[in-house]
């Protein structure tokens, strides 16, 4: 183990006795797995930081009980080639986050379950913390925690897998995690229409997604997205026969806003690794760029409450019910304007990228209310309790 400014504990125990010797010292951490999401968050100062880049290796794959373990540091990569080999994926499909930021590195496996980073099948599968049935960590206290285990139940006492999945690592130091995965399936096909509106497009994906035939993925690319016209993306997987059939029923179903191309293979999943990334609004570098959830079809009614000029550029995913902005950098970058449209229409936002010194400024994360801050707070406490791990990374109180 290095003993610098950067602790790479190798096991479990190793991490505890960084934990041990930060809380002695009252020595802040900063938390880190692959890197690549250092600059989501908060900006926090910190002395020290522990990656756990050195706690690598798959401790368990049960391909018959569609299980998979892996320690923190494990790169994602080899989660999922490992899973190929034996014809499974996390369903989840976790966003890489190195294009629109700009970073380096290889994304960790434990960094998805602290981060619950999801991305466009979450719609029909759900988010990571949904897969994601048991952990390993090290509290702020230095004590070594397990909680959940290899199958999904309802518990009794306290569900730590869900509170640890996008804690972003202020509530604990994940050492060890273990997911449900699901098979690759054996064709997939997307539906493309071009086009439509902002409004036509999202009614589209509504009536989609509310269809019985399955739909894994709905995004929404408007006009001025490059060199294209609008174009919207419905894709459906599963046995070949079976996409066949709701292809053609879908297209049926949804003939009054034209007849849709099939896209397919190689470029289909281009397409998907794409909305999933956020290529889309990568350049130019300078904008910041928001995540806002919101009721699906109130997406369009979101980028109307907002006002011509706001964003430099959007696009919708789950079925509209993400929506991501680039605004110009300028001021707040729009946040003023992004929170109140939000206090009337209802919805999240999260400023996904930014440079720091706006990051600091402005709440990256939704404001809480003052009895959700106090209980967030306490919480906090209760695992961290002189504040060493990731201190500030969401909010600045705690």
């Amino acid at each position: 183990m290095q003993i610098a400014s950067t602790l790479t504990p190798a096991t479990e125990a190793e991490l505890v006795d960084c934990v041990l010797e930060a809380r002695s010292t009252r020595t802040p951490l900063a938390i880190e797995g692959g890197g690549t999401r250092a600059a989501l968050g908060r900006p926090i100062q910190t002395a020290r930081t522990v990656s756990t880049k050195a706690m690598t290796g798959i401790t368990l794959h049960e391909p018959a009980e569609m299980i998979v373990a892996a320690r923190a540091g494990t790169p994602l990569a080899e989660v999922e080639r490992t899973l190929a080999l034996k014809g499974q994926r996390l369903a989840f499909e976790p966003m890489d986050h190195r294009t629109l930021l700009g970073s380096d590195g290889d994304p960790s496996i434990g960094a998805v379950a602290a981060m619950n980073n999801s991305g466009p099948r979450r719609i029909a599968v759900g988010a990571a913390r949904d897969s994601l049935v048991g952990v390993r960590f090290v509290n702020g206290r230095g004590e070594a925690v397990k909680n959940g285990g290899r199958v999904m139940k309802n518990v009794t006492g306290l569900d730590l897998v869900k509170l640890l999945s996008g804690s972003f690592g202020t509530l604990g130091i994940l050492s060890e995690v273990t997911f449900k995965v699901l098979p690759i399936p054996e064709s997939a096909v997307t539906l493309v229409y071009k086009g439509l509106s902002d409004a036509k497009a999202i009614a589209l994906l509504t009536k989609a997604i509310g269809s019985p035939f399955e739909v894994t993925g709905a995004a929404h690319l408007p006009a001025g997205m490059g060199r294209y016209m609008a174009r919207s993306f419905i894709r459906i997987e599963g046995f070949a026969e079976s996409v066949d059939y709701r292809f053609g029923a879908l297209k049926e179903l949804l003939s009054s806003d034209g007849s849709p191309s099939r896209l397919e293979g190689p470029d289909a999943d281009r397409l998907w690794k794409a909305v999933r990334d956020v290529e889309f609004l990568a350049e130019p570098r300078d904008a910041v760029i928001w995540r806002v959830s919101v009721k699906p079809t109130d997406g369009p009614k979101l980028l109307d409450a907002l006002g011509p000029g706001f964003s430099r550029a959007h696009f919708f995913d789950w079925g509209g019910g993400l929506v991501w902005l680039a605004t110009d950098p300028a001021g707040d970058g729009g946040a003023a304007r992004l929170r109140a449209a939000l206090a009337r229409l209802g919805g999240y936002a999260r400023l996904e990228r930014g440079p720091a010194e706006m990051r600091a400024a402005e709440a990256v994360f939704e404001p809480l209310a003052a009895p959700l801050m106090q209980l967030s707070a306490g919480i906090k406490t209760s695992f961290d309790p002189d504040g060493i791990l990731n201190a500030g990374r969401m909010y600045a109180a705690f």
